[in-house]
């Protein structure tokens, strides 16, 4: 840091009366609810100019939920009765301003951590941060990091991408509709939920989307006998161990949608809801794009070599034509870039395994990187909560007993 930042960072200090909140999506709100529930004081810093940024404007239009609402509903607040079993995004944005609302949540924008560290000379954790012109230095005593598993976007490097492809490459992040890319070769890269949807939406717009499949993956259907997929492995979970529930939606995958391989859709050794518990690998549920595969509407192809002025050359040393180039590689955590010596890992996530990774040292918290999607948001903010409310409970009491002590000293000596 150089001499005038130091003492502009000297300028402005604030110190937070509880805990501060990094994030204000649906992580850094469910704990903000769940902290005002308890009456416990707080504050949301959100380095975007909204809530729930990522919904609002790093998602495509045609977006849904994946799962059933009452899987994906917050801590204290219920989706209203006449939303949809999978809301869209419009609908599930309309539920989280609607959140913010009622717990009168109201986050500061454009408000970005630099850095945070705790340190032990004062006993409290510094925030270094950026409001448009101006450098502020928080205090807080809890630190709840709720900027989740999705903060920044993953670009693979790949020969040739950049230089041959820079006017026709974006991010899933970037990508609306289809409606630009009518009659076009797009290429997708991945073949996750986002890649799968991306090729789907640009088969409705009439383009004519290749998807490159470099791993394996698992597909399951929806929903399964009219029910959703997800709900019923979570029914099959409370009576039958976790391999033989993978076996069983295994099997009643392979009726309703086939086999899958043999459209160029490798299955990974281990089973979909192993996988997710343990890699955090979440299985793709299909809503039509499959269909479109097994139509040729949507051509699958292995892992890609190079890329040449107009063209992409494949790891079988096929070469294909290609317009534009999306990108659904997915994304990570940030954590590492600004939160010095802490609990985290080299990718960002909780050192400490799931169930207990929402609580680290120092008054430390993590929410919203279990891997698991809103409902594992919903547990960890609850838990945080209470956790913050004993404790601020306590000394509290204890705040209020020394000033009546004091107050009878006073008293006393007068008299």
């Amino acid at each position: 840091m150089v001499r005038g930042d130091r003492q502009l960072f000297r300028r402005r200090r604030k110190w937070v009366n509880g805990p501060l909140i990094v994030g204000a999506g649906p992580s850094g709100l469910a704990v903000g609810a769940c902290l005002r529930d308890h009456g416990v004081p707080f504050v949301i810093l959100e380095k975007s100019d909204c809530i729930a940024s990522l919904w609002q404007h790093r998602t495509y239009d045609r977006l849904k939920l994946h799962l059933p609402n009452q899987f994906c509903q917050l801590p204290k607040l219920p989706f209203p009765r006449d939303f949809q079993e999978y809301p869209p995004k419009a609908q599930f944005i309309a539920y989280l301003e609607a959140y913010a609302r009622h717990f009168k949540l109201h986050p500061q924008f454009n408000v970005a951590v630099a850095s945070a560290k705790f340190d032990d000379t004062c006993g409290m954790w510094r925030l270094r941060c950026r409001r448009t012109e101006t450098e502020v230095e928080y205090f807080c005593q809890w630190l709840v990091v709720a900027t989740g598993e999705n903060a920044d976007c993953v670009v693979p490097e790949i020969a040739g991408m950049h230089e041959f492809f820079s006017d026709q490459l974006m991010h899933v992040c970037d990508y609306k509709s289809g409606d630009a890319f009518r009659r076009k070769k797009v290429l997708v890269i991945g073949c996750g939920n986002s890649g799968m949807e991306v090729c789907l939406d640009l088969c409705l717009h009439n383009a004519f989307p290749t998807m490159v499949v470099r791993d394996s993956v698992h597909v399951l259907p929806r929903e399964t006998f009219g029910r959703s997929t997800f709900e019923l492995a979570v029914g099959l979970m409370k009576w039958l161990p976790l391999n033989l529930v993978d076996k069983v939606m295994l099997a009643l995958s392979r009726m309703i949608l086939g086999d899958t391989e043999k459209l160029g859709l490798k299955r990974p050794c281990i089973g979909p809801f192993e996988l997710k518990n343990t890699q955090g690998k979440t299985p793709v549920l299909d809503v039509g794009a499959l269909g479109k595969i097994k139509s040729g509407e949507i051509k699958v192809v292995p892992g890609i070599k190079r890329f040449l002025h107009g063209k992409v050359e494949l790891v079988d040393g096929t070469t294909l034509d290609v317009d534009s180039i999306i990108l659904a590689t997915g994304y990570r955590s940030n954590v590492n870039s600004w939160l010095q010596g802490s609990d985290f890992d080299t990718d960002g996530f909780p050192r400490t395994p799931f169930p207990n990774g929402w609580k680290g040292s120092s008054g430390l918290y993590a929410v919203g990187f279990t891997r698991r999607g809103l409902s594992g948001i919903s547990m960890d903010a609850v838990k945080i909560a209470e956790d913050i409310a004993r404790v601020w409970r306590e000394e509290t009491k204890h705040a209020k007993a020394k000033h009546m002590i004091a107050c009878y000293r006073r008293r006393t000596s007068r008299s």
